[in-house]
């Protein structure tokens, strides 16, 4: 996973991963955004018309092990799943393939991102720090939602608390080109469905719950059996957006079913290998491609730097 060659893209990753530090304090040894997670051993079984959408290797192969990681918002490892700040969650998937080879998806519970490009984000976070409890109306969020429509609808999106991280959805944030082995290619949004389906609690309920119910949760559910979720892929038609993580495509277009994962037991050394473990949105296999949007790279540039940071601390 090296970073880009693009300076000005590294810079501007350097800048977000110090103003997330700025917004959530220094935790040395710990993720900038999403901090607080907790990882899950299993398998990927492809589905009989996965191939039909994609040549990567995993997708060819009868099944592959899988590593997920689930997680809060926020860059602050005791966050209180309850606090309504740890929302949307967080899912990341890798899929080993040989000794030192991988490929990943990550994706969290809301559909889209609260802005086009970089830049963007970066005056968002730098509004997120600036507001206080005694700013002025409008304050700086205010002010930057105000006029970024996209940021304005992420921020007012449902997200409602699940009952289980097994019964939430999750979405990888930007397109990817997929492509078959007679070298058809279409782009499309990977989707992660809970086969068990989805299932909310009240926000009233939510006060009462423990600090970690949702982590909790996960080690009491695998002891009934796996937690389980459908992969598939959201595939855009000719004339969809495909380089703006902002702009949604209709609900109607074909959704492809890649396969199965399911996860079956928690990771022992937990922490250790969090700290370790450094996920890439960029897939780097035949098969799977990155779009052109401005995302994919900076966001591989940060979680390399914060990955970097992490595991010298």
């Amino acid at each position: 996973m090296p970073l880009p060659s693009d300076e000005r893209l590294v810079s501007l990753a350097q800048e977000l991963l110090a103003q997330f530090h700025a917004i959530f304090g220094p935790h040395p040894g710990f993720r900038p955004a999403h901090a607080k997670g907790a990882l899950i051993k299993g398998t990927f079984t492809p589905s009989a018309e996965a191939a039909l959408l994609t040549s990567a290797p995993h997708i060819l192969r009868e099944s592959v092990p899988v590593l997920a990681r689930f997680s809060d918002s926020t860059g602050i490892p005791q966050i209180p799943d309850t606090d309504p700040n740890a929302r949307p969650w967080g899912m990341a998937l890798r899929f080993y393939l040989a000794e030192r080879v991988h490929t990943d998806i990550v994706s969290h519970s809301v559909d889209g991102f609260p802005t086009h490009t970089g830049d963007e984000f970066l005056e968002f976070l730098r509004a997120i720090a600036a507001t206080k409890p005694e700013s002025p109306h409008p304050n700086p969020v205010e002010a930057f939602v105000g006029s970024h429509p996209a940021a304005l609808a992420f921020v007012q999106a449902l997200k409602p608390f699940p009952a289980s991280f097994a019964n939430e959805t999750f979405f990888a944030v930007t397109a990817y080109r997929f492509t078959n082995k007679d070298g058809v290619s279409r782009y499309g949004r990977y989707r992660i469905l809970p086969v068990a389906g989805s299932k909310y609690i009240d926000d009233a309920e939510v006060a009462g719950k423990a600090p970690d119910v949702l982590f909790d949760e996960l080690t009491e559910h695998l002891k009934s059996g796996p937690i389980q979720f459908r992969i598939v892929v959201q595939v855009a038609e000719p004339g969809d957006t495909v380089d703006n993580a902002t702009i949604h495509w209709p609900e109607d277009r074909d959704l492809v079913e890649l396969g199965v994962v399911s996860l079956t037991e928690r990771v022992p050394d937990d922490a250790a290998e969090q700290k370790h473990l450094i996920f890439d949105p960029i897939p780097r296999i035949d098969g799977i491609e990155p779009s052109d949007d401005p995302l994919l790279e900076l966001r591989a540039a940060l979680y390399l730097l914060s990955g970097r940071e992490r595991r010298s601390a």
